[in-house]
């Protein structure tokens, strides 16, 4: 496993990270997750993300239930605060009381003294930024967070914290979660280069565009049982035959590579100096070793260029 800097801090993640969306705490029987998660930190990844909003909580618990076999020093550990926790007024969004109250329930949850990295789940138009990252900061000095992110946040909103910040002197954030993936590449026009000016490193999420691009698709219309689209209703809109038949241009390429597609399209994110993570979801570990394996590949110009012609 190989690993990169988080944005411009000095914090070293490996290149794939586990996450636990839609998977752990849900769907996934607790036996599968917890070997998944075992299986992850065995194979040296060290990076492990959730938020207080995955399966009201659970996923949080199972999660940190896990992690608590490792010493806590040799993994990092991410969480996120903004979606809706409870029915009341303030029970959701990134104002101070929501943030300060959700980090205390999160770290209950996660068994943890802190978290290394929380991020802003979504940008909240309804709070003033200021008090955002103020909550955030306080949270810093306190030790509780380690390191500050966001996720889908466009290029404007995080130039706008940062000017925020250092008008203020508050913590910096230093990473994005953003969807990225060889289906979905919005963030390498505005995103990735505001990243790249401005220290920001991406931990990109769906690489696999939610299972499409393992080729474990063979139509629109025939799910496997085993899949997550077989499960979940919405997670079928975005297969489509136009994407099944690149997916089976794309294993021709990956085949020649000696490469599964999944870890074509998985090296092929990493390709990006910006990208400091690729997070993965598995319900299985063999899943997460063959991730895993993406690590390290570096591709050839001749061969981003024929994904390039794929792709169109």
């Amino acid at each position: 496993m190989q690993y990169r800097k988080l944005g411009k801090s000095g914090l070293k993640v490996s290149e794939v990270s586990l996450g636990s969306w839609l998977t752990y705490g849900g769907y996934v029987e607790r036996e599968n997750a917890v070997k998944a998660i075992q299986a992850a930190y065995e194979l040296g990844i060290n990076f492990f993300d959730t938020a207080n909003v995955y399966e009201k909580g659970e996923a949080e618990k199972l999660l940190g239930e896990t992690l608590r076999a490792f010493p806590r020093e040799s993994y990092v550990l991410a969480t996120k605060v903004f979606g809706q926790m409870g029915d009341g007024p303030n029970d959701r969004g990134l104002s101070r009381k929501h943030i300060m109250e959700q980090c205390h329930a999160s770290l209950a949850r996660l068994g943890a003294d802190y978290v290394d990295l929380y991020y802003c789940h979504r940008h909240d138009p309804n709070t003033p930024m200021e008090e955002t990252l103020r909550a955030l900061d306080d949270l810093v000095r306190q030790g509780k967070v380690l390191y500050v992110g966001v996720s889908e946040w466009t290029a404007s909103q995080m130039a706008e914290a940062h000017a925020i910040a250092d008008r203020y002197l508050l913590d910096r954030i230093v990473v994005n979660q953003p969807i990225y993936n060889m289906f979905n590449r919005y963030i390498e026009k505005e995103v990735i280069p505001y990243g790249e000016r401005n220290g920001i490193g991406q931990v990109v999420f769906s690489p696999l565009a939610q299972g499409l691009l393992t080729g474990k698709y063979s139509s629109a219309g025939d799910f496997p049982a085993d899949s997550r689209a077989a499960k979940l209703e919405g997670m079928r809109k975005g297969v489509t035959e136009e994407k099944i038949n690149k997916v089976l241009e794309l294993s021709s390429v990956a085949a020649e590579l000696e490469l599964s597609v999944g870890q074509l399209a998985l090296a092929w994110i990493l390709r990006q100096p910006n990208v400091s993570s690729a997070l993965i979801g598995a319900s299985r570990p063999e899943q997460v070793e063959e991730n895993a394996k993406a690590s390290g590949i570096e591709l050839s110009v001749d061969i981003a260029e024929r994904i390039e012609q794929i792709l169109g």
